[in-house]
């Protein structure tokens, strides 16, 4: 990476150098292949106060420019940075985002590993033989005893009039039956 500190119409210090190399080293950390960072701090004097411009420049990507005006050119550094930092944040985040796959592509992925044509077919003519489990008639004493024990919400049964009852547990810890 490429760092340039440059001063307009204000002298940098080596305290004031320092800070900023400092800072821009801190714009390493989201892993971006940072090819330049461009510092310039300018004063002016009909305009109170001093300006720093970041300029940042990514491989493969837009360049990234954050200026801040203040008073203080620390302050000025340190919030520009915080800028700086928010926008790679962001950047870093939309090109590791894990729905940054179009459309498209994974039409075509799904259509390569699956032919959903053939799949559609044996599904449509599929008959699943399943085996009914005959009921016998349960007291109603017994499935509260069965309901205490396990977690379900409900059971559904046959009571001894063959009439098909429901028998859930309240929000009260009592049981309701239908």
């Amino acid at each position: 990476m490429n760092i340039s500190l440059v001063g307009r119409h204000i002298e940098l210090s080596d305290a004031i150098k320092d800070h900023l190399m400092h800072s821009i080293d801190t714009l390493s950390k989201y892993h971006l292949d940072l090819i330049s960072v461009n510092a310039v701090a300018s004063s002016n004097e009909r305009k109170k106060g001093v300006t720093i411009e970041f300029t940042i420049n990514v491989a493969g990507k837009n360049t990234i420019v954050i200026t801040q005006r203040d008073d203080d050119l620390y302050a000025a550094i340190d919030i520009a940075i915080d800028r700086a930092q928010k926008a790679l944040r962001r950047l870093h985040d939309r090109i590791s985002d894990h729905k940054n796959e179009g459309l498209n592509e994974a039409k075509q992925a799904a259509s390569h590993t699956i032919d959903l044509h053939a799949a559609n077919e044996a599904m449509e003519d599929e008959i699943v033989p399943t085996e009914l489990v005959l009921y016998k008639p349960q007291e109603v004493a017994e499935i509260v005893e069965k309901l205490k024990e396990s977690t379900k919400v409900f059971e559904v049964f046959y009571d001894n009039d063959g009439k098909m009852r429901v028998l859930y547990k309240r929000g009260d810890g009592r049981f309701g039956l239908y």
